[in-house]
């Protein structure tokens, strides 16, 4: 038996951990039918079958679930001894994976990404906006960001400075036309624009006041599942949203909308990337995560 190359074995991992030859071949950077003739060409060498195909899925066979159980740590170990030399080449290079909702992608591009470029103009930031909470691990992402009381309880949660505040907003005109609340149970006679989470269930307003926590059912003729469609709409005086303060901005700012029960919002919440706890950290997510923590020790 002639023993495998490090890709071979690197595209295994990738077929197996994914159990699929096109995002297996999407991370590496090849053609699906090619991955499938290097995992044929592998399985020949190697005298065994490593995986069980079928016209819609692959999946380890025996042989391949112990290969695989034996590959994942000693690639790690190989990454981790790769990485420890990092600091001698100079510059950190490489690429961080992250996976955030729309939202908070929009905090990184504003507030951290320019600071990146600055310092580390060798590191790709690859930002994909996803609403659904996912297994970033399995996912191929280095780390992701959500509010921090949505981290899982494995994984390490670094703060971001900016914290999310939510708020209810409407415009001047339709605030003219049918009143401004005075209390959470005004909206019921408010026509109130709905967001529909990435779960497919809408969303449940929170209000808080001297300790007293209310949870409203917004009803109204509209619902939407992007905070800048639900601004826009608002903006159009179709009804009152409630949105992270950032996204309505500048909505605000020019006077196209207002905010309305003040008195009634959450305190502010905070977000936090996270990534696992068990590897070793790689120094293009290192980089980053020392950015984002001097930003937060600035405020900023």
């Amino acid at each position: 038996m002639s023993r495998p190359s490090l890709n071979d074995l690197t595209a295994f991992l990738a077929v197996a951990t994914h159990r699929s030859f096109r995002r297996a071949a999407d991370e590496i950077g090849t053609a699906p039918s090619t991955l499938s003739h290097a995992m044929r060409a592998l399985e020949e060498r190697m005298g065994v079958r490593l995986l069980n195909r079928t016209t819609r899925s692959v999946s380890p066979t025996e042989a391949g679930f112990q290969l695989l159980g034996r590959l994942q740590p000693a690639l790690a170990s190989l990454d981790e001894a790769l990485d420890s030399i990092a600091g001698f080449r100079g510059n950190v290079a490489g690429t961080v994976r992250i996976n955030a909702p729309r939202l908070m992608a929009g905090l990184l591009v504003r507030r951290v990404l320019p600071q990146m470029a600055k310092l580390h103009p060798d590191v790709t930031v690859d930002i994909v906006v996803e609403g659904r909470l996912i297994d970033i691990v399995s996912g191929g992402f280095d780390a992701g960001v959500r509010l921090l009381g949505s981290v899982p309880k494995d994984m390490i949660a670094v703060p971001l400075a900016r914290r999310l505040t939510f708020i209810c907003v409407a415009s001047p005109a339709y605030l003219d036309r049918l009143g401004e609340p005075g209390t959470p149970e005004e909206l019921q006679r408010h026509h109130c624009i709905g967001h529909r989470m990435p779960s497919g269930k809408l969303y449940r307003w929170e209000f808080e006041r001297a300790g007293q926590e209310l949870v409203i059912d917004a009803n109204g003729p509209i619902v939407l599942d992007d905070e800048e469609l639900m601004v826009e709409a608002a903006v159009k005086g179709l009804g009152i949203a409630y949105v992270a303060d950032s996204a309505a901005e500048a909505a605000m700012s020019d006077g196209r909308l207002r905010k309305v029960l003040t008195r009634w919002m959450p305190a502010p919440e905070e977000v936090a990337i996270y990534y696992p706890g068990h590897r070793a950290v790689p120094p293009a997510l290192r980089a980053f995560l020392d950015v984002v923590n001097d930003l937060r020790k600035k405020g900023a």
